[in-house]
């Protein structure tokens, strides 16, 4: 206070007064602001923390031990001197009390863990997992740091917690998985503080990402003179210009007044183990990682692992964009306990009387092995990992999009997550729907809806009965224009992709010892007198009209003797050859045979001469162009035609199986499970015997009916005859 004084009397420089009034200010806004005004609107109903039962919590919960009374000394000395040498830093978030009331440090919460899945062996899993079992709960006041930490254990039984509770049990699955992870004390923006997504968009990777950007074309000045004369014209189109950008401003969100005062927590995870080339961030309440140049994160004050703690010496006015995170640099983090024998490294520039206390005393060295976490060890099991969410499902809006999850097993189609895209801000016309599916029969993982075209698209993985990877249809209906794609791996002749309407198939394939890549079939009308008999599709053939093949460059022929494309024309009885194209040619090779005109075709017979035949070959040798060479090519393509007629049947037999089986798997939806899941395969055996049980009691019932019927039929007639 005497030091205050004197400086008071010797006067104020207008930076002193600047800091002075800025520091009144933040002290006004904390203690004007109401905890209505403060806190996050949430959805999520109240709970009451202060009713939990924790009398069966373990002795460490409840008390401290010689090794913790002694961490909590030194780490009230260590704050001291931070408020002393740096007054205008805000608190540090250190020992706060845990459920039972105790004080406990924050390193010691963390209890690593790696949990028995193979999903949570990464990352993405665990913060995926942390995200969708856990409730958010906002801070009391946004501004100020919470009172108290709960354990990890308590968390996941509750299964809800603020920022800070997130952070610990996803760091604490992390370290557990080998990462280098943190947990952060900082600063964020007010839509990741209150999990407000409704001005992101879902994240897809950009098609165009890795697309070459070719140079812009030359354009006519004169031209652009005329575009900006028409531009003038159209004044009611910039008008509406004008009102579509006066929609979006609205759209924006408001000022925040408590930007960079907003306390958030996250987990830092930093390279170098587990293989992880760069530094990120990850939000505990989304899951997403972010870079640590995310200008939603606003500053940092401090980190902490299981064995330390770290304090934020650098500049944030920028945001997080310039700080290092070299742990090790000593002016950019002052870290608590030192990992040698050396004291902490604070500033100093205390005043000379506890600079003299000090030498008195002697300094204390700040070399300390961390104890054991007091927390219990966090055990999750099959049940509650399989089934995340507590209350059924998760619902995320984003901007113009609506994201929902669901437990395994939740929905009986196998659905576990739907993103719903939207046309406008009140998310009410929607223009397209993905789902995802886990644990079908049929392998259907994934299912796209364009909803403006109503074109479905359902995708499968490896070892469906039919190879199928892909199918695109609007109705599965036959012939309403169906895109399948296969395995092609897994097939011998190598088809990867089928296209079929009612009038045209085409066909695409790859690896082919023949160089065949694609082939396409044109389709006629089928007759109209038989359709009308009420014959089957399949009884009843479209005719074909024409098919044509496409052969890729085989290097062991030469190229007039390599087929490029073939055309069968059925119905005019013409077979048309194209072949490739030598490097120095222009004009390909072509052979052409066509049906003699006024001769009765015959089945089975080959009629050749110079009329019927046209051949275009300048660079063959004679024997190629003489007329045994082209009958016997003739015969060989009559051969093909024959063959390849029953392979366009074979496809179309092949599609409408396609079209049975998915109808039959669409309306008889099963949901496997895997054997080492005793519980669920218990479940699903009680299910099936009950049904068993239901079915005959159901067949008894029948039976006694009309065993009762029978009865009294004859019962009947019995009176009738001798009322007779």
């Amino acid at each position: 206070m005497e030091a205050l004084e004197e400086t008071e009397e010797v006067g104020q420089t207008p930076e002193d007064a600047n800091s002075l009034n800025s520091s009144d200010f933040l002290d006004d806004l904390e203690a004007d602001i109401t905890v209505e005004e403060a806190s996050v609107p949430s959805d999520v109903p109240g709970f009451d923390w202060s009713s939990i039962d924790t009398s069966h919590l373990p002795s460490s919960y409840k008390t401290n031990s010689r090794q913790e009374k002694e961490l909590l000394q030194l780490a009230d000395h260590f704050l001291e001197q931070y408020t002393h040498l740096c007054p205008d830093r805000k608190p540090l978030f250190i020992h706060p009390v845990n459920e039972c009331g105790v004080q406990k440090f924050v390193s010691t919460t963390l209890r690593p863990t790696l949990l028995p899945f193979p999903e949570l062996y990464y990352w993405s899993g665990c913060a995926s997992f942390v995200c969708d079992y856990l409730i958010m709960e906002p801070l009391k006041c946004p501004i100020t740091l919470p009172s108290s930490l709960y354990s990890p254990t308590t968390i996941l039984k509750y299964q809800r917690g603020n920022c800070f509770d997130f952070t610990v049990l996803l760091c604490s699955l992390l370290i557990g998985a080998g990462y280098d992870a943190y947990c952060v004390h900082g600063y964020a923006t007010r839509e990741m503080c209150s999990l407000d997504q409704t001005q992101e968009e879902p994240k897809e990777e950009d098609p165009n990402k890795y697309r070459i950007k070719y140079p812009l074309e030359p354009q006519s000045k004169f031209e652009l003179q005329q575009k900006d004369k028409k531009e003038e014209e159209t004044e009611p189109g910039q008008e509406e210009e004008q009102e579509e950008e006066v929609v979006m401003e609205v759209e924006k969100p408001k000022r925040d007044p408590l930007h960079g005062l907003r306390v958030h927590a996250w987990v830092l995870v930093l390279s170098g183990k587990r293989k992880v080339p760069e530094t990120f961030f990850i939000n505990p309440f989304t899951g997403n990682h972010h870079s640590t140049t995310d200008e939603c994160f606003l500053g940092i004050e401090s980190i902490w692992n299981h064995s330390n703690y770290w304090v934020n010496m650098q500049d944030c006015r920028q945001g997080c964009k310039d700080l290092s995170f070299d742990l090790s640099d000593s002016i950019c983090w002052e870290i608590m306990f030192s990992e040698s024998n050396e004291p902490s490294q604070l500033p100093t520039e205390s005043p000379k009387k506890d600079t003299d206390d000090m030498q008195e005393k002697g300094e204390i060295d700040m070399s300390f092995e961390m104890p054991l976490s007091w927390v219990a060890p966090i055990k999750v099991s099959y049940r509650e990992y399989e089934n995340p969410f507590s209350q059924g499902k998760k619902v995320i809006l984003y901007n113009k999009a609506k994201l929902e999850k669901w437990a395994a097993y939740a929905n009986g189609d196998g659905l576990v997550e739907r993103v719903t895209v939207y046309a406008d801000s009140d998310c009410t016309e929607e223009v397209e729907v993905k789902e995802w599916f886990k644990h079908r029969e049929d392998l259907l993982y994934m299912r796209e809806v364009n909803k403006q075209t109503q074109l479905i698209t359902d995708y499968f993985r490896p070892g469906h009965p039919l190879l199928l990877k892909a199918h695109s249809y609007t109705s599965l209906e036959p012939e309403t224009g169906h895109t399948v794609e296969y395995y092609h791996t897994a097939r011998v002749d190598g088809l990867w992709k089928r296209f079929e309407n009612a009038t045209e198939m085409t066909e695409y394939f790859v690896g082919r010892e023949d160089f065949l890549h694609m082939r396409h079939i044109e389709l006629g009308e089928r007759d109209k007198k038989v359709q009308m008999a009420g014959i089957r599709t399949d009884a009843n053939p479209r005719p074909i009209v024409q098919i044509k093949e496409y052969f890729h460059r085989n290097p062991e022929k030469p190229a007039d003797e390599d087929t490029e494309e073939r055309i069968f024309m059925v119905i005019d009885d013409i077979i048309q050859l194209t072949y490739h194209l030598e490097v120095h040619d222009t004009i390909a090779s072509k052979v052409v045979f066509c049906r003699v005109i006024g001769r009765e075709k015959r089945e089975d017979e080959i009629f050749l001469s110079r009329e019927n035949s046209v051949t275009y070959k300048p660079w063959a040798p004679e024997k190629h162009r003489n007329m045994l060479y082209l009958y016997n090519l003739l015969w060989e393509l009559r051969a093909e035609q024959k063959l390849l007629k029953q392979q366009v049947r074979d496809s179309e037999a092949e599609m409408l199986n396609i079209l049975t089986v998915r109808e039959h798997e669409e309306a008889n939806i099963k949901l496997s499970v895997s054997m080492y899941n005793t519980a669920r395969r218990g479940q699903q055996h009680e299910a099936t015997v009950l049904k068993e049980e239901q079915k005959s009691s159901q067949s008894s019932l029948e039976n006694k009916n009309q065993l009762i019927r029978g009865e009294d039929e004859s019962l009947t007639h019995h009176t009738a005859t001798n009322s007779s």
